[in-house]
């Protein structure tokens, strides 16, 4: 086990802030989906940093930690909250701009660069430490899939009149 902290310092902050202020954005924006599906384009964030921070920083080789030591803490299960607002209003804005096909591409990498920019970020105030060799250019295959797949999701959705 590695211990990198034993303070609620800088990574708890980030954290704690950026759920208060992503949350506190949600609930004040107008509201553009029903009920039901604002929940799932929440969960979509949280559930792909879940899977993708079990993915890779579980042993045998593990890319990277989160927070403060090496094993799984609350503080850890609390940062996967912090994807909800983000997934949330990259569905809001794909909804609110009504982009034509050829516009889709440039919006996933606009999100998914927005989405290296942050966790840069997370990185400089310690919430990831990377280890292995793992960089944080590995990361943007990683959001455009995810981000893609978000856009499939929301097409599927729209098409059954979820939407």
């Amino acid at each position: 086990m590695i211990i990198y902290d034993t303070h609620f310092n800088a990574n708890e902050w980030f954290i704690m802030i950026s759920l208060c202020f992503g949350f506190v954005c949600v609930a004040f924006f107008p509201k553009r989906f029903p009920r039901q599906v604002a929940a799932v384009f929440l969960m979509c964030g949280v559930y792909s940093g879940f899977f993708f921070d079990h993915s890779l920083s579980v042993e045998p080789i593990s890319f990277y930690d989160v927070n403060d030591i090496s094993k799984f803490q609350l503080m850890d299960f609390l940062s996967y909250f912090m994807y909800a607002p983000f997934s949330y209003f990259f569905f809001y804005a794909y909804d609110r701009l009504q982009l034509k096909p050829s516009y889709i591409p440039l919006y996933i990498l606009v999100w998914s660069l927005a989405s290296v920019g942050i966790e840069w970020l997370a990185v400089l105030f310690g919430v990831f430490h990377y280890q292995h060799g793992y960089q944080l250019a590995y990361s943007l295959p990683i959001y455009l899939l995810v981000q893609s797949c978000w856009v499939a999701l929301y097409h599927g959705l729209k098409n059954r009149s979820f939407l």
